[in-house]
Formats: C-alpha cells, sequence, structure tokens
C-alpha cells in the first residue's frame, strides 16, 4: 500500500514538472528598466520573438487607505512600429549609462543586429493644446550591415550626401 502511494505521488510530480527541454532552454523574457533616473519605466522582451513591451509606475496622490490600487498603478504600454514580432533570434536588451535615457537597445545576439526601443507618446491637438492620445513602444529600424567607413573615423548606415563629403 506505501509502495502504490509513493507512485502515485511521483507520478503526480512528474506531470507537473515542466518538460526538460523547456527547463534547458531557459527563461523566455528579459527585464530591464531604463536608465533614466527619475523615471520608473521597465522594458520586458520576448527573447525569442524580439517583442518589446514597457510598464510603469504611477502615484496615486492623495490615498492614504491600504487596498488594491491604493499607493500607486502600474500601467503597461503595447509594442508599436517596429517593436512587435522579428525573425526568430536571440534577443538580449541593453541600457546606456546615460542617465537621462528613457530607451533602450534590443539586440540580436545571434546576427549583430540592434535597435533602439523607447515609450512613445503619440499626441493629438484639442483646441489650443495639445493631449497624448495613446503610448506604446517603438523600435528602430534593426541595424545589422557592416558599417561604413566615413572621412574622420564615423561609422554610419546611411547613405552619403548627394554629391559625396566635401574635402575642402
Amino acid at each position: 500500500m506505501t509502495a502504490r502511494i509513493w507512485a502515485l505521488g511521483l507520478a503526480a510530480a512528474c506531470a507537473l514538472a515542466p518538460p526538460a527541454s523547456a527547463a534547458a532552454a531557459g527563461p523566455n523574457y528579459e527585464f530591464l528598466a531604463a536608465p533614466q533616473i527619475n523615471l520608473s519605466l521597465v522594458y520586458r522582451l520576448d527573447k525569442l520573438s524580439g517583442d518589446v513591451i514597457a510598464c510603469q509606475f504611477a502615484h496615486n496622490p492623495g490615498r492614504t487607505d491600504v487596498g488594491p490600487g491604493a499607493f500607486g498603478v502600474t500601467s503597461c504600454y503595447r509594442g508599436g512600429e517596429g517593436a512587435t514580432k522579428q525573425e526568430p533570434g536571440d534577443y538580449g536588451l541593453i541600457a546606456t549609462r546615460h542617465e537621462q535615457e528613457g530607451g533602450v537597445f534590443r539586440v540580436d545576439y545571434r546576427t549583430g543586429a540592434l535597435s533602439i526601443c523607447y515609450l512613445y507618446f503619440q499626441r493629438e491637438k484639442l483646441g489650443d493644446r495639445e493631449a497624448i492620445a495613446d503610448q506604446y513602444v517603438v523600435c528602430t529600424p534593426q541595424w545589422n550591415q557592416p558599417a561604413t567607413a566615413r572621412p574622420g573615423g564615423q561609422v554610419g548606415q546611411a547613405p552619403e550626401a548627394a554629391g559625396g563629403p566635401s574635402h575642402d
């Protein structure tokens, strides 16, 4: 009887355990705070698809009760242009050390491609003032071409200006 109970317990434990392949693959998400020191913004990255969203904490001024929403609210922002699903890769997030930078770099460790992602504020005109109509994360197009050498040591992906550089 005891052996049967032990076997049933072992079977139940095995059924609840994640598959070995899922455990070996590691976590699917990476989280990184924006470097800006007065901004409570955290980016979440799907490491396989490159999809990026952001979440932010905001205080609830004037609330003194203890209950849901009493001390603050977490707002999350969807991925917009360039921040949604990319080609499958091995994506990561990297922050600069610039304390006023609200964006982060999304890198693909397989290809070397990178782009910068940030929270975008879509504004609309309401009479004589502007209001924020929507907020979402956007990312620049991935840069993954070999750098083109320029005079003065700069590198860039954009083409030279018409007529080429001036060497006066």
